[in-house]
């Protein structure tokens, strides 16, 4: 049986289940540990709540960044290169579990893992909220309680080795880093790596609003980054539009509307989306809300009008022909 022991903190436990090599790595700020980690109860079944190996995607922290869930930058701190070990961590350690493990879930299901959440710490945003959008979560937020880490320690990189994350970034490199991404969206778009550019544009936002959660509403501040925000969500929407995703141009186009609804690009998209998803009414409404704003693209409109004319008549002679095959008598 695997030795347990102490380690020079109140409320751990550490079992080794498989040797490391070498030394302890030598950490300093900006420390890349990259590691697999799964969580459990500590209950008869340990029941397990999050496996990284089944999202596929390793778990990073940068040292000295402040990771909410601050025992484990402690934990992996004690462990060598390719060690397996479990810990047990008492509940004074594990509070912010369930705002740690939204996130992470988030983030896998390709979300972004601030949305929504106010500029406040995660204690306060745990009230706001009240739910974190997982029952297992909840009850673990209700009800704080120990909790087994079984980690595997993969790499440690100095600050140098690596390139950097945006939300591994102070606020400066975040501003620096909108307009690479933003650049390197636009070049992908002209190789039509539509889901490729989409992701560098959604980076960009993600930066920026971070920064803007900074700022006072609708003052300079939050004003000029918003100025940098709009573009990259239009472009989004049209990455999102080329791939089909109809539904999430309606929703961020309808988001942007809401602050600024004289955008006639932001109209535009949106009939283009309320066209595909066969929103006839709504599509109209948006294309002439756009020749309204921008007379310039009324060529633009015209022309969409003309196709979803044709479009939304082929598909009622279509439906007519289903319906009438439906009802007609057989044939005695």
């Amino acid at each position: 049986m695997e030795e347990t022991y102490l380690l020079n903190v109140e409320g751990v436990k550490k079992k080794i289940l498989h040797g490391g090599r070498g030394e302890l790595p030598k950490l300093q700020d900006g420390s890349k540990m990259t590691f697999h980690f799964q969580t459990l109860k500590d209950d008869f079944e340990r029941t397990v709540i999050d496996d990284s190996r089944d999202a596929g995607i390793p778990m990073e922290i940068i040292v000295g960044k402040m990771f909410k869930l601050e025992i484990w930058e402690t934990l992996l701190s004690s462990m060598r290169i390719g060690e397996v070990a479990e810990f047990w961590c008492d509940s004074i350690h594990t509070g912010m579990y369930a705002l740690v493990s939204r996130g992470m879930r988030r983030i896998a299901e390709g979300r972004d893992p601030l949305e929504g959440q106010k500029h406040r710490c995660g204690m306060g945003n745990m009230f706001d909220y009240h739910s974190t959008g997982y029952d297992d979560l909840d009850e673990l937020q209700r009800t704080p309680q120990p909790l087994i880490f079984i980690m595997e320690l993969f790499r440690v990189e100095e600050p140098s080795a690596y390139k950097r994350d945006t939300w591994a970034m102070n606020n400066e490199e975040k501003l620096a880093a909108v307009p690479v991404l933003h650049s390197e969206g636009n070049r992908l778009v002209l190789r039509k790596e539509f889901a490729q550019a989409a992701a560098k544009y959604q980076e960009a936002v993600i930066c920026l609003r971070n920064l803007q959660a900074k700022e006072k509403p609708w003052e300079d501040g939050w004003l000029k980054l918003e100025s940098l925000v709009t573009p990259l969500v239009l472009n989004y929407c049209q990455c999102q539009l080329e791939l089909g995703e109809y539904y999430e141009v309606l929703e961020h186009t309808t988001e942007l509307l809401q602050k600024h609804n004289d955008n006639a690009k932001a109209y535009f998209k949106r009939a283009k989306a309320h066209a595909a998803v066969w929103n006839e009414r709504e599509a109209r409404e948006d294309f002439l809300r756009v020749a309204h704003l921008d007379p310039s693209m009324a060529a633009a409109v015209k022309k969409e009008l003309k196709q979803l004319g044709e479009r939304m008549r082929k598909k009622h002679v279509e439906d007519r022909k289903r319906y009438q095959g439906l009802f007609q008598s057989p044939q005695g």
